[in-house]
């Protein structure tokens, strides 16, 4: 199928990918706009998952301090090279992965940073709540699992969905940065200051 090239300008001012890639993925879904960018999200997450071996010893830690000066963020984002590091692109996702935490206030970057107590815990809590609203206790664990992967995508920062963009998770922002620019790209830590709060 022969695809024009506004559509494909438009493909790649959603994604960031090549004019090439877009017009492949706009063939592949015949010229279908949301499967395009499904075929380059799955392309995207293909090509980034080979740079996620590589080491990351440069890039940046940066403040983001939200209007009101009562939320502040410290982050540290990390890429391969300086040169990346002082890139536009690579300042713009170190920015908005700032104001996300600012915003929707995540407890660690990746499910794997929380501790298999605070996990426990969780369950308990959600065992008590389901045996309290009369379920069969042959459908807890399921319900359990299914609440845990919702209490994921509230407290882990990379399944949080995007606040400018709520179709995507940060995981999925984070796939795309790495597709456009070609390095492995990693958030390593974040503080968050809620004035006020009690540490």
């Amino acid at each position: 199928m022969a695809v024009g090239a506004n559509l494909v300008m438009e493909l790649r001012k959603k994604t960031g990918a090549g004019i090439m890639d877009c017009k492949r993925a706009l063939q592949e879904a015949d010229g279908d706009m949301e499967k395009a960018i499904d075929y380059l999200r799955k392309k995207g997450i293909a090509s980034a998952q080979k740079r996620s071996g590589r080491e990351t010893k440069e890039g940046v830690v940066d403040a983001y301090i939200h209007p009101g000066n009562r939320i502040g963020v410290m982050v540290e984002v990390n890429c391969e090279t300086d040169f990346v590091a002082n890139t536009a692109d690579f300042r713009q996702f170190v920015k908005n992965v700032a104001m996300q935490i600012a915003a929707a206030n995540p407890l660690v970057v990746s499910r794997e940073e929380l501790s298999s107590e605070v996990i426990e815990k969780e369950k308990e809590i959600y065992r008590e709540q389901i045996k309290e609203s009369g379920k069969p206790d042959s459908i807890i664990d399921k319900i359990v699992e299914g609440k845990l992967e919702k209490y994921y995508q509230e407290v882990c920062l990379l399944e949080q969905n995007y606040i400018r963009e709520p179709e995507k998770t940060i995981k999925d922002l984070l796939t795309e940065i790495i597709s456009k620019i070609g390095e492995n790209i990693i958030i390593r830590r974040f503080v968050r200051y809620q004035l006020g709060e009690q540490f």
